[in-house]
């Protein structure tokens, strides 16, 4: 079983910046493809950001390309999202997610595991 714990969510104003940090309690931690999606209220959760085991190739969607990065820690076995020029339609609860899979997955549905989220707030 893969465990995955998000923290760094929090309030922020417009224009702001957060990191949110994912701990995965797997030792072959970097075996994982990972992925952050996020679901705001009354919408689908949805695709955000994506690293490959080596951190070698990251996706984005196409809302926050350029504003977000994706990184990962394979020593620390934690993944990592940094979010800069925030928007009110960040707002969302953020989840972290990994799959044992070569190929960076961009649907719910690709991966097999889940934490439980963490809520980022931007304030207008």
């Amino acid at each position: 079983q893969v465990q995955l714990v998000e923290s760094g969510g929090g309030l922020v104003q417009a224009g702001g910046s957060l990191r949110l940090s994912c701990a995965v309690s797997r030792r072959t931690f970097g075996s994982y493809t990972m992925g952050w999606f996020r679901q705001a209220p009354g919408k689908e959760r949805e695709f955000v950001a994506g690293i490959s085991w080596s951190g070698g190739s990251t996706y984005y969607s196409d809302s926050v390309k350029g504003r977000f990065t994706i990184s990962r820690d394979n020593v620390k076995s934690t993944v990592y999202l940094q979010m800069n020029s925030l928007k009110p339609e960040d707002t969302a609860v953020y989840y972290c997610a990994a799959r044992p899979n070569l190929r960076v997955g961009v649907l719910n549905g690709e991966y097999d595991f889940w934490g439980q989220g963490t809520q980022v707030t931007v304030s207008s």
